[in-house]
């Protein structure tokens, strides 16, 4: 057959009219797919977002899951469904997700550095603590830096790694990331009281002197010396360390005062030492300094009088318990002014007692309710108080 070039020009011709509308068919479809796909993946973005705003979290992670599976290529959601994870506990899947993120090759160095952060964090929340440790490490330098050095000071502070969380406490200070002298100075303290349960008595005192130059206003570095003077019977100079906490950090001192007190008299020095504890008392009244001012009071009369002087002020339990001891103490029954004080004292303590509460919300009321006020819900009153539960 011979070839002409009058019919092979049409027949070329329809040819590329034919692969032209296929590929603009294939084109239409492969549009109207990824219009489809993009309407799709907001769709069960937002109804994930829906549910979770609801308060049904199951539903919401399946919804965001299949959200992923319609567009794996977008981070937002695959950091959202690791969140997720991570809030309720799931972290191995949490982990997942992250680990997933970082291995894709499109993402941008602050996209790889957000999720090299929230993979730590997982590390960090399972209790995989060396992990975690190593992930915030890897953020060195990055935008996400010092938010990693403050994660990794909570992580040592969890596993008590004090020389470790000094350090980073140091590093932080120097970026500028605000003071950390007082938490230093803590970390120095529990160094001491480490070494001081290992008998290295050397160590412990070193610590303590790290801690009192890290932060020279602390109370707790004082008040572990006066206690470690105290374990070695040096009474005086406990006394001496204390005094300067009452002068440095006076609202502190009732935590000692009890020790303050025993130690004033185990050197005979009872008499100034109840006077500067009535001067405290004066300023700021509390139990634990009364106590230890009735320790110091020799005189039953005079101590009957501190006691009920301060029940009065400040009717308390604790302070009527006290009263009470010092009645039995010296064989001696209540007064009518003493017995309507405690009294009141019990009426307003059997209070929360007497209230009913709903079983459905823990609404409490002094009056029983067929109907909560607090949730609406039925019968949800036991007919029992509480003190009678």
């Amino acid at each position: 057959m011979e070839f002409d070039p009058q019919t092979a020009l049409p027949l070329g011709l329809l040819g590329l009219m034919v692969a032209f509308a296929l590929g603009w068919l294939a084109s239409r479809f492969d549009l109207k797919q990824w219009k489809r796909e993009q309407q799709e993946s907001p769709k069960a973005y937002y109804k994930g977002l829906n549910l979770l705003l609801s308060e049904q979290p199951d539903k919401a992670i399946d919804a965001f899951i299949e959200a992923v599976q319609q567009d794996p290529g977008t981070s937002e959601l695959h950091f959202g469904l690791g969140n997720l994870f991570r809030r309720r506990g799931e972290y191995e899947r949490a982990v997942r997700v992250h680990q997933h993120l970082l291995g894709r090759g499109d993402l941008s160095v602050t996209e790889r550095d957000r999720a090299q952060h929230a993979l730590a964090q997982d590390f960090l929340k399972a209790g995989l603590f060396d992990r975690a440790e190593a992930a915030f490490k890897a953020l060195e330098g990055s935008a996400f830096g010092t938010d990693a050095k403050l994660e990794l000071l909570t992580l040592y502070e969890r596993t008590r790694d004090w020389p470790a969380a000094i350090e980073i406490a140091r590093q932080l200070e120097a970026a500028g990331a605000g003071s950390f002298a007082t938490r230093v100075a803590h970390y120095h303290c529990e160094i001491a009281l480490e070494a001081e349960t290992c008998r290295r008595a050397a160590e412990a005192e070193a610590a303590l002197h790290e801690a009192r130059t890290a932060a020279p206003q602390a109370a707790r570095p004082r008040v572990l010396e006066g206690h470690r003077h105290v374990q070695a019977g040096r009474h005086r100079e406990a006394l001496a360390v204390w005094d300067d906490l009452l002068a440095v950090q006076p609202t502190t001192f009732p935590l000692i005062a009890g020790d303050y007190a025993a130690s004033a008299l185990a050197c005979n020095d009872d008499a100034a030492a109840s006077s500067r504890l009535k001067a405290v008392y004066e300023r700021q009244p509390s139990l634990d300094l009364l106590t230890a001012l009735l320790r110091l009071t020799p005189d039953a009369a005079e101590r009957q009088s501190l006691l009920r002087a301060h029940l009065q002020a400040h009717p308390t339990l604790s302070a009527a318990v006290v009263l009470l001891k010092e009645q039995l103490a010296r064989g001696e029954s209540l007064s009518v002014a003493d017995a309507e004080q405690l009294q009141l004292l019990a009426a307003a303590a059997a209070k929360p007692g007497q209230r009913y509460r709903c079983a459905a919300c823990g609404f409490e009321a002094q009056h029983y309710f067929w109907q909560c006020p607090g949730c609406q819900t039925w019968d949800s009153y036991p007919p029992r108080r509480q003190e009678d539960q």
